[in-house]
This record gives structure tokens, sequence and C-alpha cells, in this order.
């Protein structure tokens, strides 16, 4: 029931992903009587839904609003969808909940319901961005699930980053950076430089430095590990430049008629270009390091957003996650 655009996007997304596999099943938590009403459009109605073997209704009295303060819902809102999705996966009724509502709430939600992984500080946001190489992506946490870390906080992110890359990507020796203000070891903070000491002795870990801003998408790193508060910046800045270059682009292709004409004739590579550019499609960054799989949406998620999300959830349903981090940190991926 959160998120900007409100329930309309979940439910519509909720049935593009049920089209394209047939064994999914969606649990969808909220008002019964909004979610009837939204279904209704869709041409499933509440006979339909009785008898639906991908949809079902789970009925909610409250929703967790963008402006409620954390600590504030999670006292408060014990029946919101949020709250109610979350406590499925604990009892084992659902694998994962996928939320586009607000990210405190649902930090503190998560951390309280489905508890960290043995051995994990903080659970940390973490997602996939594009690089140069049109095969290969970086893994970035935390981007929004802890506004300031202390250097140990920031070293279990680097192994847990690197546990993610490593058992879900199959990346053999991920390479961990800490995003710096420059790559020379004297910069920083002093928690960055000591994270970086505990990196560098960690022998599981290759470890490879300090990275800059401008090398996010350079394919210099694997996983790249800051807080929060320089993730959620860095992370919505790169969305913001990759439309502002999409939008420019359209316009300088349509001064002229010269213009027309070369930009129809480029049409099908700039298609190809900015659909891999397109923030929607990179949507969904996983709570990593809890016992349960969560994936949080942007707020502001179109349908083709929250569908990536939904996405992301079934790939980590499917390749065990939790389990496989759990599994390593036990078998030598130790933090201290």
């Amino acid at each position: 029931m959160g998120g900007d655009q409100g329930p309309l996007i979940t439910i519509s997304s909720a049935i593009t992903a049920i089209n394209h596999q047939p064994n999914l099943h969606l649990i969808l938590c909220g008002d019964e009587s909004i979610i009837t009403e939204i279904l209704a459009r869709f041409k499933i109605s509440k006979e339909n839904l009785a008898t639906h073997k991908q949809l079902s209704i789970f009925p909610t009295s409250q929703v967790v609003l963008m402006s409620d303060k954390p600590i504030v819902a999670l006292r408060t809102k014990k029946d919101s969808s949020m709250r109610k999705a979350l406590d499925l996966v604990h009892e084992g009724r659902a694998k994962a909940c996928v939320s586009a509502g607000n990210t405190g709430a649902l930090f503190s939600m998560a951390h309280f319901v489905l508890k960290n992984i043995p051995g994990v500080e903080r659970p940390a946001l973490i997602s996939s961005l594009p690089t140069h190489d049109k095969d290969k992506h970086v893994f970035m946490l935390d981007l929004g699930a802890n506004v300031f870390c202390d250097s140990h906080v920031l070293y279990q992110f680097g192994v847990m980053g690197s546990v993610m890359a490593e058992q879900v990507d199959g990346i053999n020796k991920p390479r961990v950076a800490l995003l710096n203000m420059g790559e020379e070891a004297i910069k920083g903070s002093d928690h960055i430089k000591l994270a970086a000491l505990e990196l560098s002795e960690n022998k599981d870990i290759n470890y490879v430095g300090f990275i800059e801003g401008s090398d996010i998408f350079s394919n210099k790193a694997d996983v790249i590990v800051c807080d929060g508060f320089v993730g959620n910046v860095a992370l919505k800045t790169c969305e913001g430049v990759a439309r502002l270059v999409y939008q420019k682009s359209k316009t300088a292709f349509s001064a002229s008629l010269v213009a027309k004409l070369f930009g129809s004739l480029l049409k099908p590579s700039f298609k190809k270009l900015f659909k891999t550019m397109n923030p929607d499609q990179y949507n969904g960054a996983s709570l990593i390091g809890l016992r349960g799989i969560v994936v949080k949406s942007h707020g502001n998620a179109n349908s083709s957003a929250f569908l990536s999300a939904i996405e992301e959830a079934v790939k980590e349903v499917e390749r065990q996650v939790p389990e496989k981090i759990k599994t390593s940190l036990e078998h030598g991926f130790t933090c201290r």
C-alpha cells in the first residue's frame, strides 16, 4: 500500500509478473476493498480471486506513511501492509517481501521481525548497477539503510557484498573497493581508513583499495562499499544523470530536420544503449544480512521498475541467498 504511486503500481506489476511466471504466487497485503477495486480494473473479480492460483489478498487495516518515523511505525503499525508482509515471510507463508514503502520503517521492521543472520551486525541495502562492460555489473552497498556506519560495519558490508557477488553471480574472488574521495591511502575519514585496514587483513577478501565516484561504473570493482548516506546520494545522482542524458539526446535529435534524419538512423542503436542505462531495470535493492529476503523498490517506481523488484526477489528465492550467505559466513568469511 506504500510508495509514492500507491497500490495501483504494485498491483499492475504483480499481474504482469504472474503472467510472465506461471509458477509464481503473489500475496497482496493491504486494504482489501482498495485492492479488490483495482483488481477489477484488470478483469479480476472478487469471485475469481477466491479460486485464483497465483494471486491472493491478505487484508490489513493500516498503512505505513512515507512521513512515519521508523520507531513509531514499528510500535504502532503492527497491522500495516508492510508489517504483515514481513510476518508472512517470518512464518514461512511467503518466501520474500517486496515493498516500495518507507525505507527506514521497512529496515526497522525487517530487522525486528526477521532478525539478522548470526554474525551480522547490521543489514544493508545492496543493488547491482551497470558498468562499461555490457556483460558485467557492480554490486553497491549500503544504499540507504544505515546513514552512518563505523569501520567494522563497513568491513562487514565488504564481507557480505563479496559473498553476494561470489555466491549469486558466480564471480571468483570478487574485487571489493571502498567508495572514497580519492584513491590515495591517506584520503578519507578515520573510519574509512580503519575499514580499509580490516578488509586488507582478511585474506578471504579480494580488497582492491579505494574507488572514486567517477569510477563506480568503470568495472574496477565487483563490490563497492560505502555508508547509506553516501550510497543513496550517489545512486540517485547516477539515476538523475542517466535520465538527463536521455532527455538531452531526445531534444538534440528533434532540433532540426537533419537532426531528425540522423536520429531516425541512429534510433535502434540509441534504443539499445538507453535500455542498458534505464534505472527501472536496476530497481530493487535487497536488505542483505537478514534471515529472510526483503527487496526495497524505489518509492517513485513505475510499473516496469516495480516489476524489476519482484523479479529480483524471485531470483534471490531461487538462489537461496540468505542460506548461502549464512553458510559462507560460517565457513571462512568470518565477520570478526
